[in-house]
């Protein structure tokens, strides 16, 4: 595996997306909105449900417009983790003048997964699609105790099915998020791709580890020989994802192999990339074998999003976030839709045929 500084030239290799740039004065997209009213079914009443924070999108084309899936969150308590959340749908024609229904899309109800999701709710949505039009949306349900990566279906992105846990057996209650299924670009649309007749998901939040599956709903998590799901991509000491690295959107097949963009935290102290703050996310790539999806060609050293904008340094994460979870291909352009500070939601652009720096490093 090779691993790519850019810092002493100021551009990416051929094989990364990017850079992307933030349109001007267009950021944030979606803020809180606190006369937003939602009947609960679990409340048995209204409810503000995104009055509190409005992040982690995910994105994926449809009939040419770009739909925002995001995570929106009530009041209900204090501090990351202790309210409850929702993920609601917001539309657009150009990829960033977005338009979002009043009423959340997907929510914690009386169901077979109510003992999954209440009152935590439906985080960090996931989105891609199938050639036929199927919607596939991987997010984690949050009861509160344990995070477990879970899978939906939808035709219309109104209506969804849910299926509950990825995971099955041993795994089921496995501590388990971010599911990044692996897509390729058909005739202009990005879809969910095969390999050797398997479908693959690159899922994970403190390293990147790999699952397959026939049919998108039930995942076998690959293992190492002790029987535990394999690490492809662990955090390194000195680097912006020394405390974790996380997946990001769906990955894409391209001439190159398998990109993956993904989520870097910082560490504190002596392990962490003293150009970023402790606790930081900022945004990294990798590159797998288009025939191994396990095997790890190349992997950027440094970030190619990272804060830098006001709203992505203030919120509840004032640390700094850009976290990554929507890549949309709409018009021959890329839109990567990121949560600012765990309360906001920005995009970013790359346009493979004016390709731009990636943000610029700080001083050391």
């Amino acid at each position: 595996m090779s691993t790519v500084p850019y810092s002493d030239r100021g551009r990416l290799p051929a094989w990364a997306f990017g850079g992307f740039v933030r349109p001007a004065g267009v950021n944030p997209l979606l803020s809180p909105d606190p006369d937003a009213m939602f009947d609960c079914p679990m409340h048995g009443g209204q409810v503000a449900w995104e009055s509190g924070d409005t992040f982690n999108p995910a994105a994926v084309v449809r009939d040419g417009r770009v739909c925002v899936l995001y995570r929106a969150e009530d009041r209900s308590g204090v501090g990351i983790g202790s309210r409850t959340s929702r993920i609601g749908l917001a539309e657009s024609s150009d990829g960033i003048r977005l338009s979002r229904r009043s009423t959340p899309v997907l929510f914690p109800t009386d169901d077979d997964q109510r003992v999954r999701e209440w009152p935590g709710g439906c985080e960090d949505p996931r989105i891609a699609v199938t050639e036929d039009g199927t919607y596939v949306l991987m997010y984690t349900q949050w009861d509160r105790t344990t995070a477990r990566l879970a899978v939906a279906t939808s035709r219309d992105l109104l209506t969804w099915t849910k299926h509950g846990p990825v995971f099955v057996g041993r795994f089921r209650d496995l501590w388990s998020k971010a599911g990044a299924l692996v897509t390729q670009v058909v005739d202009g649309r990005q879809v969910i791709a095969r390999i050797a007749g398997k479908y693959w998901m690159y899922w994970g939040e403190f390293a990147i580890s790999v699952a397959t599956s026939d049919d998108l709903i039930h995942w076998d998590p690959l293992l190492d020989p002790a029987g535990e799901p394999v690490r492809l991509v662990s955090p390194r000491d000195g680097f912006f994802d020394s405390d974790l690295a996380e997946c990001g959107p769906p990955a894409v097949m391209t001439e190159h192999g398998i990109l993956l963009l993904y989520n870097g935290k910082n560490s504190e102290g002596e392990k962490g990339d003293r150009r970023f703050n402790a606790s930081a996310y900022c945004a990294g790539q990798v590159l797998f074998d288009l025939n191994d999806p396990t095997r790890v060609l190349a992997r950027l050293d440094e970030p190619f999003l990272r804060p830098m904008e006001p709203f992505e340094r203030s919120g509840q994460y004032v640390d700094g976030t850009v976290f990554i979870q929507g890549l949309a291909f709409l018009d021959a352009k890329w839109f990567l839709y990121y949560g600012c500070a765990d309360s906001r939601v920005a995009v970013a652009v790359y346009d493979p045929a004016n390709p731009s720096p990636p943000d610029p490093l700080p001083e050391p």
